[in-house]
């Protein structure tokens, strides 16, 4: 699989990654060995770059990585983890203190010394102005806690704030089909000070996979069934922030735009990869069979300008106007 090198930390990791929220069982139960057997379907597809927090599943998904990198002592696979949101959000909690704690959690639940890349979980915004914050991630790094940190980010103007930081090697943002705003600003400006981009919730929580339907219905536990108006956690993190009714019938025209031989997915999947300035995508999967459906994305031959044109119509057609300004 092709290798881009993931910013400032100076790794290459695979273009298709993999996103372990699933893991954690907060998208419905998953089984450890269902779980282990997705990790290891993504390896041998191609993938080396895992990307978890430690609130999934309360430290699930990093402690079932961990296992599995146990087995694999000789695997090159670039994890990233994430801190912050298990506390009440208030800027006053992003201290020293905390971070160390909240990163030799994420070690121990890795089975590991140095974590490869700590990102501060979507803050409250004002956590991005602060030299403090800051400076705390600089001293995990000269105590090799962690090796590199970075930013997960709700908004654009949060990206462009967290790029102006030079320690920060890299921006985790939803960026999809759906989701157009990243491409104006936020990419260029990435390229041009060389962090990596992180592009997450790739298939707006399914919907790009053209799997859903007006009448499907989402698992209690799933935050596709009780996020969907904001009531846990941003709002833009469900179906990006998109009424899942337009989202479902604006899904069925892209899967229109699918080439031959490449499912919707794959194609949602692509049309990220050869935006420029994305270094990876990260994907979830929830069986074995989707984490090497999602990787094959990678091998697609690119997509002509008239579908990259097509794609833009479609937003422009049917999303941008119903979409919040912050998204």
């Amino acid at each position: 699989m092709e290798q881009r090198v993931l910013g400032r930390t100076g790794r290459p990791v695979s273009v298709v990654g993999l996103g372990t929220w699933q893991l954690g069982a907060d998208w419905g139960e998953v089984r450890e060995s269902d779980a282990l057997a997705v990790l290891d379907a993504a390896v041998e597809a191609g993938v080396t770059f895992f990307d978890t927090a430690d609130v999934y599943g309360d430290g699930r998904s990093e402690r079932l990585i961990g296992r599995f990198l146990k087995d694999r002592p000789d695997s090159d696979l670039f994890v990233a983890t994430k801190f912050g949101r298990r506390v009440e959000q208030r800027p006053e909690h992003y201290t020293l203190a905390n971070f160390r704690s909240w990163a030799d959690r994420s070690r121990e639940n890795l089975g590991t010394d140095r974590l490869d890349l700590v990102q501060l979980h979507c803050p409250p915004t004002p956590v991005y102005s602060s030299d403090e914050v800051f400076d705390a991630l600089d001293t995990l790094v000269d105590e090799e806690r962690i090796a590199a940190y970075g930013v997960s980010v709700e908004t654009c103007a949060e990206a462009l704030t967290a790029l102006a930081r030079p320690g920060v090697a890299s921006v985790q943002i939803i960026l999809n089909a759906f989701r157009l705003k990243p491409l104006e600003q936020v990419l260029p400006a990435a390229q041009q000070a060389g962090v990596g981009i992180i592009a997450r919730v790739p298939l707006a929580s399914g919907l790009l996979s053209g799997r859903y339907t007006a009448q499907t219905t989402f698992a209690a536990e799933d935050h596709r069934n009780y996020n969907r108006q904001g009531e846990a956690f941003d709002q833009g993190e469900t179906f990006s922030g998109v009424d899942y009714a337009t989202g479902v019938e604006a899904a069925a025209a892209f899967a229109g735009l699918a080439p031959e031989g490449a499912t919707a997915a794959q194609t949602a999947l692509r049309w990220i990869i050869q935006q420029p300035g994305v270094s990876t995508v990260i994907p979830g999967a929830r069986n074995p069979a989707q984490a090497r459906d999602n990787a094959s994305a990678a091998a697609l031959a690119p997509l002509p300008e008239s579908t990259l044109a097509a794609v833009r119509a479609l937003y422009d057609d049917r999303l941008r106007a119903q979409v919040h300004p912050r998204w």
